[in-house]
């Protein structure tokens, strides 16, 4: 145990979206194994002693991703851990006629483009160490689309699935291993804000909300909502060296819910 908790001595890592929720877990999931952590949300999280190096940046901005990598590169040198956990979805329910230009405009730009902008920066010191890993934090919804609230969300995520499985069969030759995680539903207070969204357009419970979405998806054999850290000890494990031979997987960690084989 004493090696696996120290299995990323030395290694530099950025967890983009890593101060809450899932990114926060992976981020500490990673220091606890011995990298050293940047993370990057578009506002400081507000704790007085962060574990983590922070930067501010908004990576749907491009100036913005080109900033975050010059910072970690003239302060700590290049990156060798990608975790793109960056996500989100500000759309209505309602299905597809809710849906505006903007609305599929800035799914798309959270869940897809801000992963292949930050991706564009950090493969080439990759390419020129011949390793590293990236992983890209989509969701089930990508398999299982849920059209009456997360229509956009759900193709955007599907996309990321497609480009995670593109971007391993070209750099995977080159030393670089890219996989996907796919969480179902998971128990944080973004969750928690999103259920109560939808019970206020709704005029059910939460409780009730809760219950619909799962039933949406497909139900939870579990019986529960995943816990970010374990989310968080996937991602420990394909990042570190045990996981030398897996590339070009789309890992699905829903509690059984993905009916499909």
């Amino acid at each position: 145990m004493e090696n696996l908790q120290k299995e990323l001595s030395g290694k530099i890592a950025l967890v983009t979206g890593g101060t809450k929720g899932i990114g926060k877990a992976i981020a500490d999931r990673l220091f606890d194994a011995g990298a050293f952590v940047i993370v990057t949300a578009r506002t400081h999280p507000g704790e007085k002693n962060l574990k983590h190096h922070f930067i501010a940046a908004d990576l749907t901005i491009p100036d913005d991703t080109l900033k975050v990598v010059s910072e970690i590169n003239q302060k700590f040198g290049t990156i060798d851990i990608l975790v793109n956990n960056m996500g989100g979805s500000t759309s209505p329910s309602g299905g597809f006629g809710a849906l505006t230009d903007l609305h599929w405009e800035n799914d798309l730009q959270l869940n897809l483009q801000s992963s292949v902008r930050i991706d564009r920066e950090v493969l080439p010191q990759m390419v020129e160490k011949k390793e590293g890993v990236i992983i890209h934090i989509s969701s089930l919804t990508g398999a299982i689309p849920v059209y009456e609230s997360l229509g956009a969300y759900a193709v955007a995520k599907a996309a990321i699935n497609n480009y995670s499985k593109s971007l391993s069969k070209e750099y995977t030759p080159q030393g670089i291993r890219v996989a996907t995680v796919s969480p179902g539903m998971v128990k944080t207070d973004t969750m928690d804000a999103y259920l109560q969204s939808l019970s206020d357009t709704s005029g059910l419970s939460v409780d009730e909300v809760t219950q619909n979405l799962m039933r949406d998806l497909g139900g939870i054999p579990m019986g529960r909502m995943a816990l970010p850290e374990e989310i968080a000890e996937l991602v420990g494990f394909l990042v570190s060296p045990r996981a030398s031979y897996i590339t070009g997987v789309n890992y699905i960690i829903d509690g059984g819910t993905n009916p499909s084989l």
